[in-house]
């Protein structure tokens, strides 16, 4: 729990990462070239007190996360966002194996959300129903510009996704991350196009679908779309450290979501270890949108506790948030729990009158 001013925050880091990038798991040029980039974001977006040296940030291991994360960082909870790149590495990106273990020991802490790739065809259906039992899943993350051998990415809509999700709808899967967002070199801008995310929300309205990065630099498209589509929702991994390099290109994004998508679906993530979330956390709830920015309304203390925890555990709700951190969605029921993606925004009413 996070408290600043006399207020108490409840923190789900919903997008976080335990991966080796190391020389010796690098396949190809190409496992370095992600890295790299990696570290760019890293180095370029963070204060400079918090940038990591290389080699660290290459391989932190298990022990630095649970200290970033819960000890010396404010989260309450966080949700592990496998991304496997199998091309790039050798043993993948992500450490699996570890990050499972991790969840499995502190339930109370950690959730763990696995990858697919239609791409796999039916032997990747028999384990993703594999993998759903034995780890629990409640959640899948999807990258889409990922490559596998001749193919440099997949649409959503491709119709081995949507055997997928069809098959994740049978298993009880019901949180879909999408990486929608800035280029990762060397994979290819086009492949993260938001424009197959209006089609599958459409189709699957049993699902949730978190768009991870929320579309950028695409933020006008997401949020016609999200506007539209009520299971369609917006992870703040990417957008947030612009509050500290670019603070008003910042409040230019958190005001267009909050205007157009609410802030019952909006969700905070700190990406980690792009960014550690103790500055992001603090920064977010000193952050006001600046006053001579006044097509924007100013972000409330409700609206900041909902997007940095609360929307995340209504999404899981085996997350469990203390009776006194719950936000009551009407003031003649003040027990209930915050609700995600039930209120209709302005933008949302004009868009579909």
């Amino acid at each position: 729990m996070y408290e600043k001013n006399g207020e108490k925050y409840f923190i789900v880091d919903a997008h976080v990462h335990l991966w080796d990038g190391r020389e010796s798991n690098q396949r190809n040029i190409h496992g370095k070239q992600f890295i790299d980039c990696f570290y760019d974001y890293h180095r370029n977006l963070s204060p400079e007190e918090q940038v990591w040296d290389y080699d660290t940030y290459c391989y932190y291991g298990a022990d630095r996360l649970m200290q970033d994360l819960f000890v010396d960082g404010p989260a309450d909870h966080a949700i592990f966002q496998a991304t496997i790149l199998k091309d790039f590495y050798v043993n993948g990106f992500a450490q699996v194996d570890d990050s499972l273990k991790l969840a499995q020991d502190n339930p109370d802490k950690l959730t763990y959300n696995h990858a697919y790739d239609p791409r796999d065809g039916e032997d990747g259906l028999v384990q993703l129903r594999r993998d759903a039992e034995t780890m629990d899943l409640k959640g899948v993350k999807l990258y889409t510009a990922e490559w596998h051998g001749d193919s440099r990415g997949y649409k959503l809509d491709d119709p081995w996704s949507r055997r997928y999700l069809e098959e994740c709808l049978k298993l009880g899967i019901k949180n879909i991350h999408v990486h929608k967002g800035p280029t990762i070199r060397p994979l290819d801008r086009d492949a993260f196009d938001v424009a197959d995310v209006d089609k599958v929300a459409t189709d699957y309205l049993d699902l949730n679908f978190i768009i991870e990065h929320v579309g950028l630099p695409r933020l006008e498209d997401f949020c016609w779309i999200a506007t539209q589509e009520s299971n369609v929702y917006g992870g703040l991994a990417v957008a947030i450290p612009f509050i500290h390099t670019r603070p008003r290109y910042f409040a230019q994004i958190i005001g267009e979501l909050l205007y157009w998508i609410g802030e019952d679906k909006i969700l905070f993530s700190s990406d980690y270890a792009l960014w550690t979330p103790q500055w992001l956390v603090e920064r977010f709830v000193d952050f006001q949108i600046p006053e001579d920015m006044t097509e924007y309304a100013p972000i409330t203390i409700e609206q900041k506790k909902k997007i940095l925890g609360l929307n995340a555990a209504a999404l899981y709700p085996h997350i469990s948030v203390p009776e006194e951190l719950r936000i009551p969605t009407d003031a003649a029921d003040p027990g209930a729990d915050v609700a995600a993606g039930t209120q209709d925004t302005p933008a949302a009413e004009a868009a579909t009158a």
